[in-house]
């Protein structure tokens, strides 16, 4: 596994991380196999693994700590993030910053996911939503610089709402962010127009999540998929954008090289690009890791490809559906 630079904090972090989201948010886990599959994926040689309060109530974040604790004797990378106060996943135009992370807000849910990790210090604390209207405002810029200079944080980033890769700039430019986490994939391929650009200048580490665009470049996905109720699956991939998805997909197969899959190449396409400091699938089973630790150790695509896949680029606007 390889490492790459978590921008200015210097950190070597695996360019395959963790996304653990499917550990409490998705249908059909339990904790036995998310275990697993969290120390295969240590054991393969991850290092980077991100969570959120929102995942479970904290439930994802325990298990990440179960995690440290099992491996005492490696350097695993904590990242989690505040949850908005007003529960808005994405927030809107013209949220004030206090009804989703006042300063006592920001520190109570840092302390909050402390205690559920069980660790003296975070590694990475993000916003969960943001609003770059935000960016000038003292109030959450005290916060952090107050987490920071305690101890209790180590760095400070920003999840970026979906589809909105532009609504971070000018935080990026209070020099007080140290990661951006962003879709990021074969059809997202937005960020690569400012955002990417800013974070090579601001030495901003990017974390680049959904690679396989919340299953459809997995090539598995098809107008009968279904999910049990309460999957927020179901919510997302409403009849509109089920079929959009599985007709984009189906339009990609064609440039899948003999011998690999849909979901490699799509990983693949994703650590091809040097900006991206690590991604973080979700990886719900054992199995999942290996496939995914061996597609990255594969290397990147090869140009002509990568090539061929800039015209998938599929430019979405945010709706009511795609929190």
């Amino acid at each position: 596994m390889r490492d790459r630079r978590f921008g200015r904090t210097g950190w070597a972090v695996s360019e395959l991380g963790y996304g653990m989201w499917g550990m409490a948010g998705w249908t059909g886990s339990d904790d036995e196999r998310s275990g697993a599959a969290l120390q295969a994926a240590v054991d393969r040689g991850v290092t980077f693994f991100d969570t959120a309060w929102a995942y479970g109530d904290g439930h994802s974040e325990r298990l990440l700590g179960e995690l440290v604790a099992a491996n005492g004797d490696r350097r695993i990378y904590t990242a989690t993030k505040i949850p908005p106060l007003n529960r808005r996943w994405p927030s809107r135009r013209g949220d004030p910053l206090e009804r989703a992370f006042p300063p006592e807000h920001i520190r109570e849910y840092t302390e909050r996911s402390l205690a559920n990790l069980g660790l003296p210090a975070l590694d990475l604390v993000q916003f969960h939503v943001w609003e770059d209207d935000w960016a000038g405002d003292e109030r959450w810029q005290r916060a952090v610089d107050d987490l920071k200079r305690e101890g209790l944080v180590r760095a400070i980033g920003v999840s970026v709402n979906r589809w909105e890769p532009e609504n971070v700039l000018r935080t990026l430019r209070t020099g007080l962010i140290d990661a951006v986490q962003v879709i990021y994939n074969i059809f997202d391929q937005a960020p690569e127009d400012a955002l990417f650009p800013e974070c090579r200048r601001l030495d901003v580490a990017v974390i680049a999540r959904v690679p396989f665009d919340e299953g459809t470049l997995t090539g598995t996905l098809t107008l009968e998929s279904r999910w049990p109720e309460g999957d927020w699956r179901n919510s997302y991939f409403v009849p509109e954008n089920l079929r959009d998805s599985v007709a984009h997909a189906e339009a990609l197969r064609p440039l899948v090289p003999a011998g690999m899959s849909m979901a490699e190449m799509a990983l693949r396409f994703v650590l091809s690009n040097p900006d991206v400091a690590t991604v973080i699938p979700g990886m719900r089973s054992p199995g999942r890791v290996v496939q995914n630790a061996a597609a990255a150790e594969a290397g990147p695509l090869d140009a002509g490809l990568i090539g061929r896949l800039r015209a998938h680029r599929w430019d979405r606007t945010p709706t009511e559906w795609s929190q």
